[in-house]
């Protein structure tokens, strides 16, 4: 007699379909299939032709949102993913950490460029409101 394959394992399923990742991860299922034209997801067909996402594909779409919360590229993230089964978790933890460092000096030249920007407009500020003081000090 066949076994029937389950499809809950300790309390989580092992599949799922576009709509519930996307629910899950409130995202549109045209972001879902966009990352599959991508090449960042993989899910099997149905019989259908319904995708089937497996709990592999749904890790795999959490670190793409993380990535692009994060401000990586999707290109950039695609390699980071696909470096695991090219090189190993070695390599692509310190591609990552490459990446991460770059996106740091980034976010560290924006920060300095906001804070120039901040004190441009609070010099501004102080000018207008002196403008003001005459103006205001002038009128009969």
């Amino acid at each position: 007699m066949k076994r029937k394959r389950r499809e809950v394992k300790n309390g989580e399923k092992n599949t799922f379909t576009i709509s519930e990742l996307a629910k899950e991860f409130e995202i549109s299922t045209r972001t879902i299939r966009y990352y599959e034209e991508l090449g960042l997801l993989s899910p099997q067909r149905s019989a259908g032709n319904q995708r089937i996402f497996t709990r592999k594909d749904r890790a795999r779409l959490k670190l793409i949102l993380r990535g692009k919360r994060l401000g990586f590229s999707l290109s950039e993230i695609k390699e980071m993913i696909e470096m695991y089964d090219v090189a190993g978790e070695s390599e692509q933890i310190k591609l990552t950490l490459k990446y991460g460092e770059k996106k740091l000096r980034e976010i560290e030249e924006k920060i300095k460029e906001l804070e120039m920007l901040k004190e441009d407009l609070l010099a501004i500020k102080e000018i207008l409101i002196e403008r003001l003081r005459e103006l205001e000090g002038s009128n009969p």
